[in-house]
């Protein structure tokens, strides 16, 4: 592989596992916040936030991080009161005298917060409005959950990046564009990447399982749903149960509002969990060497990213889907699969839980972790016996690549409506 396309993989994987505190809806609502706050310079009189309906739905009964409440009105008091933009996705870690400091603001001053729906094409969008003592400030997030595209106070604009970024976005996103073109990404180029690489090139992605372990070890204490601390009680050694109970703990941790910063992917601390933690767990157990599950992690990282991409960054599709694909290729590389039996073992996965739908961010999102890892287990397997869904199944082609394409399409394009009829029931519930 040649050299130029190794640092363009690379740069790949560090642009898209970064750290993160908590959900990254909330987290990316409060960097907005922060920011919109910064600019205006004194406390604001008034938050207005006009959100897409997928960070609106990811944001609403989702735990944050130190408080033991959940939803966006706590950690936009956070970001009010203690906000620092500086520190990106970990904006809502802070000290638990601020944290009471934010509780205090906004049961003195919740009326000031106003959240709403913004009609946008948009599937990532946050517009933050602060208002005080006669000024004003708005700031704007697209299409990345820490990528500002427009700043402004009073009536200086700082930054404007709206147009160009949206038909980035567009062309970035559609997946009715060829995957060669749009990404420059096949299957064969994330096993190439992941089985070949200098060692030193991928490094870095060691330090996700750290901070990813130390969640998991908070959730087996008992958190959120307990789905990993009670799988953790029934394992009695058995390894695939192992693996599945320590890694939804470390999702039950997470989503319950631990306060520990875990590595995320494409956005998705339950991606970067799942991407993580069963490659390592597994090739801890099965005596791989820490080449192999260094590889192991890139691959599962890097086409779970590739994946992604297809779908977009926020979905009517559960973000499992695509980060337990990754995991199924990891899975067979360390069991020493070929290439041909991790396209088999994607394939298998296309097939199984392409229809997983995402109903917001929440405690139970480690039932849902614990259905893909499963199911990554199983695929795998059947693929290193040679067995694969034929072509002419559901979304599966003969090619790989077009079978990605087309799940990416399912979830870019089949299912705008299920996106629209899930908000609806989850902000309608009697």
């Amino acid at each position: 592989m040649e050299e130029s396309l190794r640092k363009e993989l690379k740069e790949i994987l560090q642009q898209e596992v970064v750290l993160a505190t908590g959900c990254t809806e909330p987290g990316a609502v409060a960097l907005c916040v922060a920011k919109a706050c910064e600019m205006l310079g004194s406390e604001p009189e008034r938050i207005v936030l006009r959100l897409s309906k997928n960070v609106y739905k990811n944001a609403m009964g989702v735990g944050i991080p130190g408080t033991g409440m959940i939803g966006l009105p706590i950690a936009v008091a956070m970001a009010a009161t203690h906000g620092n933009s500086s520190r990106g996705l970990e904006v809502l870690t802070l000290p638990e005298a601020d944290v009471a400091d934010a509780k205090r603001w906004l049961a003195n001053n919740g009326d000031r917060i106003e959240i709403g729906v913004k009609e946008t094409s948009d599937k990532l969008y946050i517009e933050c409005h602060c208002v005080a003592g006669g000024h004003s400030s708005v700031a704007v997030i697209s299409w990345r959950h820490t990528n500002f595209i427009f700043l402004k106070r009073d009536d200086q604009v700082l930054l404007d990046h709206k147009q160009g970024l949206f038909q980035q976005a567009e062309e970035d996103l559609d997946p009715t564009v060829e995957n060669r073109q749009r990404l420059d990404l096949t299957a064969r180029m994330v096993y190439d990447y992941a089985t070949t690489a200098p060692l030193e090139e991928l490094a870095f992605l060691r330090e996700t399982v750290d901070y990813n372990v130390a969640a998991s070890e908070c959730g087996q204490e008992g958190m959120g749903l307990h789905t990993g601390q009670i799988l953790m009680e029934q394992s009695h050694g058995d390894t695939v149960h192992t693996v599945v109970a320590r890694t939804v703990a470390a999702s039950d941790a997470r989503m319950d509002g631990c306060t520990k910063p875990i590595y995320s992917n494409s956005g998705s601390g339950n991606q970067g969990i799942a991407c993580t933690l069963p490659p390592y767990f597994y090739g801890k157990m099965r005596g791989c060497s820490d080449e192999q599950i260094l590889r192991a992690l890139t691959m599962s990282h890097l086409m779970s990213i590739y994946i992604k991409r297809g779908i977009g960054r926020l979905s009517a599709l559960c973000g499992i889907v695509n980060a337990t694909m990754g995991v199924s290729a990891a899975l067979t590389y360390l069991e020493g699969g070929t290439y041909e039996q991790v396209c088999y073992a994607l394939k298998n996965m296309i097939n199984t839980i392409a229809g997983m739908v995402c109903d917001g961010a929440k405690p139970s999102c480690a039932l849902k972790m614990s259905v893909g890892l499963y199911s990554a287990f199983v695929c795998s397997e059947l693929a290193m016996h040679d067995r694969v869904v034929d072509r002419t199944d559901g979304l599966s082609e003969s090619d790989i690549d077009c079978s990605i394409h087309n799940l990416g399409r399912l979830g870019k394009e089949g299912m705008n409506q299920t996106d629209d009829c899930i908000l609806d029931i989850m902000t309608h519930k009697k």
